[in-house]
């Protein structure tokens, strides 16, 4: 699976953005899919993820009630909404899969996208 992260930006606080990955090949509805963050001089963390039927998300406390994943298997896409947008949500997003239904750890993972929320 390759997978290819777009939609990082400039905004302001307060603002929204819409993060798309795009997955290539034809098992992608069977993978879990996941977005990751990584600020500048911190470790990487989990920020959401979804089951392949997009019936099951998860998020970290920090983000609940701001960002929504999605998923649209029949495009191969996945993708992560977020609103009201605070300068600590700066940081390179990525994107990553998983044939495996609740992963602990992911197989896959795209490029990063740059995110920056000025105050």
């Amino acid at each position: 699976v390759q997978l290819q992260a777009s939609g990082g930006g400039l905004v302001q606080a307060g603002g929204s953005l819409r993060l798309s990955c795009a997955a290539s090949g034809r098992t992608f509805s069977y993978y879990a899919m996941g977005w990751f963050r990584q600020a500048p001089g911190l470790d990487r963390e989990f920020v959401a993820g979804i089951n392949w039927s997009g019936s099951n998300t998860s998020y970290v406390e920090s983000v609940k009630g701001r960002f929504t994943i999605s998923r649209d298997n029949a495009k191969n896409t996945v993708a992560l909404q977020m609103n009201s947008l605070k300068p600590e949500d700066t940081a390179v997003y990525y994107c990553a899969a998983d044939p495996t239904p609740i992963p602990k750890t992911y197989l896959y993972w795209g490029q990063g996208t740059q995110v920056t929320v000025s105050s």
